[in-house]
């Protein structure tokens, strides 16, 4: 299985609260948010890395291209209109077999994200998504899903929602059928490709994680942190 990163975003809300480093070089516990999925992904045998930046990230371009990240790191970079976009970039390296998508700046707890690739490979889906309770984005993706997990419709609003998505993905190359079609109808975004998904009868399934910090703000990077930091004291303590 390979790793998909999307990461074309240009880190406008973390820049404009004074921070002076791509969203992806943010550090959490010493480690960049990019080092970390990369590693992640390393430990639970993924074979290669795509991962998509924007042009205007030299710092971050120099990074990955430079470092030794002990799993093949292919990276693509480009500017693109939207996450969805992105991902139809990298959709000519994912198309073979079943990959899983991330976004940099998602934290959760690595035994968690070992338990959703678990149940992802064992199901025959077309898709699986990480869901949290924990609902702390300012523009949340809600999801409504039945009493099997399977994801009924999604919500821009969290009102009467109870769980939202948390940026990490399990797909089968067959959603990239539905890409035409997308492209043809003016789809933007991510989370509309999802809808698209849901009205065209792609089955999308939900796996919850404990809690999953979106990084968008100074403030959440030290939420990450005490979050992952408490759960390695906790994990300390029963041993």
């Amino acid at each position: 299985m390979n790793l998909a990163i999307i990461g074309a975003g240009e880190s406008s809300r973390l820049k404009e609260e004074g921070l002076n480093v791509p969203k992806h070089l943010v550090t959490i516990n010493d480690e960049y948010l990019i080092d970390r999925i990369i590693r992640i992904g390393y430990e639970n045998g993924f074979q290669k890395v795509y991962c998509i930046i924007n042009t205007k990230e030299k710092e971050l371009k120099k990074h990955l291209l430079e470092d030794n990240f002990k799993i093949p790191v292919k990276l693509i970079v480009k500017d693109t209109e939207s996450s969805m976009h992105s991902l139809f970039v990298l959709s000519p390296f994912l198309s073979s077999e079943p990959f899983c998508l991330a976004t940099t700046d998602s934290v959760f707890l690595e035994n968690e994200f070992t338990h959703f690739l678990k149940f992802s490979s064992e199901e025959n889906e077309d898709g699986v998504l990480a869901v949290t309770q924990y609902i702390d984005d300012e523009k949340p993706l809600c999801a409504a899903m039945d009493e099997n997990g399977t994801i009924l419709k999604f919500s821009d609003s969290k009102e009467g929602y109870n769980w939202a998505t948390g940026g990490i993905y399990y797909f089968s190359p067959r959603i990239f059928e539905e890409m035409p079609f997308a492209l043809e109808t003016a789809v933007t975004r991510l989370r509309n490709f999802l809808r698209l998904l849901i009205d065209n009868d792609y089955k999308l399934k939900a796996f919850p994680f404990s809690k999953i910090i979106d990084v968008d703000h100074i403030s959440d990077i030290k939420i990450a942190e005490e979050f992952l930091s408490d759960h390695a004291a906790k994990n300390q303590e029963r041993k």
